[in-house]
């Protein structure tokens, strides 16, 4: 092995350690990743004629209707004694339909038509696969592979059901332009509605989408679209991972809500969950075969505690095309453009990130802690993606900072095209909980906005789902509290609370999209100000849907302020949209003053100053910048029609001095208003990045 690691070349290895000579004493682990992931491609070259082939085994795998109308049923249970298939079709037989055993733990079995040449199988009938095991058990299944699963009204177990629609939806709208700089709405169909119940694909397509498109995203991430038994796991716990889930509607209403977005230029992206499974046995993955493993490691290695979940064996053959034939299924059944993939860092790491605190020592993302099986996984996940969609988005959440996340597979990296900055949220959210607005920490608000690897893109956001889970609460709720429910009306003069809370509620997701990554993200109805948190309905709160809805019927209300939230956050997308900042390279702070509370900044020529004073404005405020010329204002916080005071004369024209200044070569003197942020741009500037 050794003598191999030696002879293995990184392409463009000495990219990243000219970027990061930090990386260069670890030379060694990352040849040793990339020699694993160039043996698994030589490997699927060999044997399976090529990654393009063997990652659409979705083709093959599960239930498959050929040319002459026979079905074609194929599944990988390596423990079973016997499997049969049993249904609607056959009246529930079980023994009639045996499947033929197959070489590498595979069964087959080929269905011809009935006699009017039509399918054995009718479309939207009930199947579930039999499996007999070595212990004698005789176990019921749903395929790995299957497409749709539904629960009856009275059951709590999804069962398979058969999805060959006679008039399939087809897409007709090309996949967009891959954004230069992502502005991404993070989305759940269920809970995107006022009314208390599951909303639908159907409900997301009509009401939705031309909200977020009119609010200035160019990206959706769309939450627990994969199936899962259980709604109030957010979608975290997949039971099937080929199926959309149907408690919003069917598999050609989610193609028909993607093809609509993409008519509005807007991208999608899939919120995929391949770091771990549901326990569940009836309608999961888990023990399919009869045995602990089969998709999975043995426990205790198989087995997240915090979680209650089972984890895959990357290692596996057969794993890896079930998993990696998933992500070929979402892009090229439903068009999906990409994904977000969550709990990375429970991938990368033997321990799952538990109990460990990642000061960023190098050391702690080397070694034996790794879980080279899986992010080996993760290079060649990205890799295939890359090669066959070269316009195709890979996020991956992760806590941990690993070096190379975000470069490329060349470089020795992991290949994603960005990570989320998750050290922001929490910040916003333990300032607002413990730091009274005169102590706040300035430097270390601009350090965790401005401290991310270089050359590895970030998503940058102010609250997540995450953050509106019950037990926590929304910014604006931390903000404003119980005065939502009684002081919003815009009729009437802003209470202190309100006022604060409109305020610093647009500076805060201003700021952090200027500032803090080279992508933003927002989670749906955050953009208003939604108030209170998030819960689903489960026995602890009697079922209820109250907290897991999303009230658009707030913004219609005219009178309301979170109609002045919703048009500020618009105007901040719009303006990006138009300069670009996203894409330019990191900003260059030229204050962030602790006494006056007071942030400058550059990035893409366009300047940003924030003065978060609770009560001070100053005038003549001498700011640096670097390109002379008339610079005017933007955007600006403080405007009437964004919940403002109205305080600044947008005609004004503020002219450069070639007066050197906070390490710039030029300078202009401001009013700004205590609680304000405003963006200048010089027009005369181009703007491409």
């Amino acid at each position: 092995m050794a003598e191999l690691e030696d002879n293995v070349a990184i392409p463009e290895f000495s990219n990243l350690v000219q970027m990061d000579p930090y990386l260069k004493p670890f030379e060694k682990d990352f040849k040793r990743r990339y020699e694993q992931l160039q043996k698994q491609l030589s490997k699927l070259e060999e044997t399976e004629g090529g990654f393009d082939q063997f990652t659409q085994s979705y083709k093959t795998f599960g239930v498959q209707r050929q040319p002459d109308n026979s079905l074609h049923f194929r599944e990988w249970a390596p423990a079973a004694e016997a499997l049969f298939l049993t249904g609607d079709f056959n009246a529930w037989e079980k023994f009639t339909h045996p499947y033929t055993k197959q070489e590498f733990g595979k069964w087959e079995l080929i269905l011809p038509p009935k006699h009017d040449n039509s399918p054995a199988v009718d479309h939207n009938s009930k199947l579930k696969v039999v499996v007999h095991t070595e212990e004698g058990e005789r176990l019921y299944r749903i395929s790995p592979w299957a497409k749709y699963v539904t629960r009856d009204e009275k059951s709590v177990i999804y069962g398979w059901v058969h999805w060959d629609p006679p008039n399939p939806y087809t897409q007709i709208h090309p996949r967009p332009k891959k954004p230069k700089g992502l502005r991404i709405y993070e989305a759940h169909v269920g809970i995107a509605s006022p009314e208390g119940k599951v909303a639908t694909y159907t409900n997301f397509t009509t009401n939705v989408l031309p909200h977020i498109r009119d609010a200035g995203y160019n990206c959706i991430q769309m939450m627990a679209i994969m199936e899962h038994a259980y709604y109030a796991s957010f979608g975290y716990q997949i039971t099937s991972f080929f199926a959309a889930s149907s408690r919003y509607g069917t598999p050609e209403e989610l193609k028909q809500m993607i093809d609509v977005a993409h008519s509005m230029g807007i991208v999608v992206l899939l919120d995929v969950v391949h770091s771990h499974a549901s326990q569940n046995t009836e309608d999961g993955l888990n023990r399919f075969d009869g045995s602990d493993s089969c998709f999975f490691h043995s426990p205790p290695r198989g087995e997240h505690k915090l979680w209650d979940s089972r984890l895959f064996n990357y290692s596996s053959w057969e794993v890896l095309r079930f998993l990696l034939s998933n992500l070929r299924w979402w892009m090229d059944e439903y068009g999906f453009d990409g994904f977000r993939f969550d709990g990375v860092t429970s991938m990368l790491y033997h321990h799952h990130g538990m109990g460990a605190g990642f000061s960023g020592d190098y050391s702690e993302y080397f070694g034996l802690q790794v879980d080279e099986d899986a992010l080996v996984y993760l290079m060649l996940a990205n890799h295939i993606l890359h090669t066959l969609y070269p316009d195709c988005i890979t996020v991956a959440e992760d806590v941990s900072g690993m070096p190379a996340l975000c470069r490329g597979v060349e470089e020795g990296g992991l290949g994603f095209d960005y990570r989320l900055a998750m050290a922001i949220p929490d910040k916003w959210i333990q300032i607002l909980k413990e730091c009274k607005d005169e102590d706040w920490d300035i430097g270390n608000i601009v350090h965790t906005l401005t401290n991310r690897r270089y050359g590895e893109k970030c998503i940058a956001y102010a609250e997540s789902h995450d953050q509106a889970l019950v037990g926590d609460k929304t910014l604006a709720f931390w903000l404003m509290d119980k005065e939502m429910y009684t002081n919003m009306s815009s009729l009437t003069p802003m209470t202190p609370v309100i006022d604060r809370g409109i305020q610093l509620h647009k500076m805060i997701r201003l700021l952090t999209h200027g500032l803090g990554g080279e992508g933003y993200l927002n989670f749906i109805g955050n953009e208003f100000g939604h108030p209170e948190w998030l819960d689903f309905p489960r026995e602890g709160n009697d079922q209820s849907y109250h907290y897991a809805r999303r009230q658009f019927n707030l913004l219609d209300m005219g009178n309301l302020r979170y109609h002045q939230l919703f048009v500020f956050d618009r105007d901040m997308n719009l303006t990006e949209d138009k300069y670009g900042w996203l894409a330019a390279p990191p900003a260059f702070v030229s204050a962030k003053h602790e006494e006056d509370k007071v942030i400058v900044f550059e990035r893409g020529r366009v300047l940003f100053i924030f003065n978060f004073n609770p009560s001070k404005s100053f005038q003549d405020y001498r700011v640096a910048v670097e390109t002379p010329g008339t610079y005017k204002i933007k955007l600006d916080s403080d405007e009437h029609l964004y919940g403002g005071h109205g305080r600044l004369n947008h005609n004004t024209e503020f002219v450069t001095e070639a007066h050197g200044f906070n390490g710039r070569q030029n300078s202009i003197k401001v009013y700004i208003p205590c609680r304000t942020a405003i963006v200048l741009a010089n027009d005369e500037i181009d703007y491409c990045y």
